[in-house]
């Protein structure tokens, strides 16, 4: 017997448009926030003590392509060449963009939308799965993602995006 999926109320803030579609989810569950919220705060502090840029998380619109493309990535790095990208939003390409899989948004995180970042040239793209204790980055290699590794248990994950952003395992369990 399938479970019906809960009542989705309009948010605003929780609707992306993405390929021209709007399309909007539930708020995060544990899991996924507290994957979340140490990814974020381990970034965000290599970024700020090396002077490399900034670093944001969901809600915050990054406008690909006007009313065709506004995602919100759970995670994203703009770096301190980039940052001509700061603007109300996020107008343009980030260098880095995480998103965090729910079970609900398996196929629109490790596919929708990671095409749609990989066809815009987001440089680098993690998938985390809290569940599995996974990450997997992918890296632009001629226009296309290539796996540049799976990173599990207690494996430190390396980011050519912040210059070598170590993640140890506490960033992503449950």
């Amino acid at each position: 017997m399938k479970a019906l999926e809960p009542t989705i109320y309009y948010n605003p803030d929780l609707t992306q448009i993405i390929n021209g579609e709007e399309v909007m989810s539930p708020s995060p569950k544990l899991p996924h926030q507290s994957a979340s919220g140490e990814l974020f705060l381990l970034l965000a502090n290599h970024v700020k003590q090396n002077k490399l840029g900034r670093v944001f998380a969901a809600p915050f619109d990054v406008i690909l392509e006007q009313d065709f493309n506004h995602l919100q990535p759970d995670i994203f790095f703009i770096s301190n060449a980039n940052r001509g990208i700061l603007q109300d939003w996020i107008r343009g390409v980030p260098d880095l963009v995480i998103e965090i899989v729910s079970p609900g948004s398996r196929k629109m995180d490790t596919v929708v939308k990671k095409g749609v970042y990989e066809s815009y040239g987001v440089p680098e793209c993690w998938i985390v799965f809290p569940e599995k204790v996974r990450i997997e980055i992918y890296t632009l290699v001629e226009g296309r993602y290539e796996l540049h590794g799976t990173f599990s248990d207690e494996q430190k994950v390396q980011s050519k995006s912040t210059t070598g952003a170590v993640v140890p395992r506490e960033c992503y369990v449950r």
